[in-house]
């Protein structure tokens, strides 16, 4: 996929988000970073450390069991939430133009739930890989190589 020049590209997985800008070309593309952020989780070690509960019916001995809360999992919806909110906020202020979204698939998910139509009009392509650890040249080639 050709990264246009001055093209915004997000790469983010559930816990970083790096925001570059191609100050290069199409053909030798060199991404700038523009943002950079981490989660920090509100998710403890102590969070659903219990088990699964159980309900007790009022009539009866019948229980049935529910689901423990993926505070994690949470925590990775609410930072994909908080990305699309700070895309719109850029996109509005005029300060994207066109957008490359790489992010891993479920993240990549939540983050479509999100868009607001302004950016959704602006983004160019997609890609549904977790390369947020990976190094800066690499993020590039593996973007114009797909």
């Amino acid at each position: 996929m050709d990264i246009p020049h001055n093209a915004h590209v997000l790469v983010i997985d559930g816990r970083k988000l790096l925001l570059f800008k191609n100050v290069g070309s199409v053909t030798a593309p060199t991404l700038s970073v523009a943002t950079h952020q981490e989660q920090t989780s509100a998710a403890t070690r102590d969070q659903g450390s219990d088990m699964p509960g159980t309900m007790h019916q009022s009539v009866g001995s019948a229980r049935s069991g529910y689901e423990q809360t993926d505070f994690h999992q949470q925590d990775e919806d609410r930072f994909a939430a908080d990305a699309a909110e700070m895309l719109k906020s850029e996109v509005l202020g005029g300060r994207i133009e066109a957008l490359i979204v790489v992010a891993a698939p479920r993240t990549l998910g939540e983050l479509r739930k999100h868009y607001h139509r302004e950016v959704a009009k602006r983004v160019v392509g997609e890609m549904a890989k977790d390369i947020a650890g990976r190094p800066t040249d690499e993020i590039a080639m593996l973007i114009t190589k797909s």
